[in-house]
Order: C-alpha cells, then structure tokens, then sequence
C-alpha cells in the first residue's frame, strides 16, 4: 500500500543501469522514420509508425511500472520528493516556453508582419494585400496572389466556449480530489478523479467536432496562410497536452484504486495536477488570443 517508513528509507535512492531509455529511444526512432516515410508516400512508413508506437508504449509502462514499484516499497526519500517536485517544475517551465514560442509567432503576425506588409513600402509589391487581420474582418482572408484559398475563421461560439467551461470545470473537481485525498477520502477523491478524467475525453471529443467543422465547412485547413498555422498549431498542441494529461489522470486513478498514496506522500497525484492545471490557464489564453481577438 503505501511507502515504508522513513526509517528504512534510503537517505537517496540510485537506480541501477537501466536499458529502458535506450529502449524507449529505439521505439521513436523507428516512429520518426515511419513517420518521414509515410508523409513522403511509402506505404511501410504506416507499420514503422504503429509498430515503434506500440513498442514505445510498452517500453513506457515496463519503466513506470518499475518505479511505481520502487515508490511503493519506500525507495524515495524526501530528497527524492524535493527532486521530484524540482523536476515537474522545469519541465513545466519547458512548456511555458513551448507554448510561449507560438503565442509570439501569433502577435508577432497580427501586430507586425501584416500591419509592414500592408504598409506603403509594400504597395507596389502586393498592392491589392489588405492589412486586417482574418479573425477581425471575414472576407480578407483570401491571398493576393492566389495561393492561399479563401477560408473562414473560427468564432468563440460555441465549441470554443463549452470546451472552455469543460477545461475549468476538470480543474475543479481536479482541485476537490486533492483536498479529499488530503483529508483521506479515498472515495471521494476516486469519484472526482474520474469526473476529471470525463472532462478531459468529452473536451478532446469536442474539439475533434471542431476541427472537422473547420475542415469541410470553413476550409480552413493548415496550408491557410499564417492564421490556419499558428491556428492548428496552438490548438492542435494543446489538445495533444490535453491527452497526455488526461493519461496522467487516468493512470493516478488506476493507482488510487490500488491504494497508492497516502495523505502526506502523494506527489505522483500532485505532479499529474500541476500539469494539468497549467493546460488549463494555456487554454485560457488560447481561448482569448484565439477564438476573440
């Protein structure tokens, strides 16, 4: 059930050699290589990619398995804790900066890049460009030059916005099973972790229905000049991180349904918490930068 005492706890646990990472590298190897090929038309590329996928995927459940295992036997030490919690901050930090890349990218071509195209020095190179960015104005989102076909944007109402309440709601019941697990409500914070986890499959579910609307209804695909980009790009990461972090909730409450975690040792819980309300606050910003201005 939960760890040994600190007694018998290492003052820092060293794993042994491992080939789990070597392993784990081979799989996405054989997914990039797939992945290259398949884009490019050859048909193996298709099994490179199921197949390193599926590799990967055992390989990453063998290795968490083995830690959970370590965890569980009192292996982590409260160094091992603090190290813990250091190392989902700065890989949380990565996202930020991640995420932060193609927020720039987006102000960078709305406040500057269309406004100097648009600009007087401009004119003779593309003079019937109109400087106003898609999301402001329908109907100027056509290329000049013809190589972008016309498109529409994508409004705030009302995918955008149920997705959103969706998200903030997750974070909620998120936040209610941690202060049940702190109070030693196993079963109530099991019931919220699920609801959780519901949230974050019907947001993916919504946003694939948006996606398709956007594709055969608005033509706006990725190819649309810079707003289907940086479009499908924030969206289409963020709904990626969406996935991930709802695997990290499912898996935590696989592992509550276990026993795993105590009222006082719970950091797998909280680290898969932080994680997931900081796709919750880049959603925020998505949904304004995005979908309103």
């Amino acid at each position: 059930m939960s760890a040994a005492s600190h007694g018998t706890t290492p003052y820092y646990f060293v794993p042994g050699l491992s080939s789990y990472p070597v392993l784990s590298a081979t799989g996405l190897f054989f997914v990039i290589l797939g992945a290259g090929q398949w884009i490019n038309g050859a048909s193996w590329g298709m099994y490179s990619v199921l197949c390193g996928l599926v590799f990967w995927l055992a390989v990453l459940f063998a290795w968490f398995r083995e830690a959970v295992g370590e965890s569980e036997s009192g292996q982590y030490s409260r160094k091992i804790d603090i190290s813990f919690r250091w190392s989902m901050s700065w890989f949380i930090f990565s996202e930020v900066m991640f995420f932060g890349a193609f927020f720039s990218a987006l102000w960078w071509a709305r406040a500057h890049s269309v406004p100097q195209l648009g600009n007087i020095e401009n004119a003779l190179l593309w003079p019937d460009f109109s400087a106003v960015w898609p999301s402001n104005q329908v109907g100027a989102t056509a290329s000049p030059a013809g190589i972008v076909e016309p498109f529409q944007t994508v409004g705030a109402l009302w995918l955008p916005t149920i997705n959103t309440a969706l998200l903030l709601t997750s974070g909620v019941t998120l936040t209610i099973a941690h202060h049940a697990l702190q109070a030693g409500n196993r079963g109530k914070t099991i019931m919220f972790m699920w609801m959780t986890v519901l949230l974050g499959i019907v947001f993916l579910f919504v946003q694939g229905f948006e996606y398709a609307h956007a594709y055969a209804d608005l033509n706006l695909k990725l190819s649309s000049g810079v707003y289907g980009s940086t479009f499908y790009m924030l969206t289409g990461f963020h709904g990626f991180h969406v996935f991930v972090g709802m695997l990290m909730l499912l898996f935590i409450t696989f592992r509550l349904h276990a026993g795993h975690f105590t009222t006082e040792r719970h950091f797998g819980f909280e680290g898969a918490a932080w994680y997931w309300h900081f796709v919750d606050v880049v959603w925020l910003g998505l949904y304004i930068l995005v979908y309103w201005m």
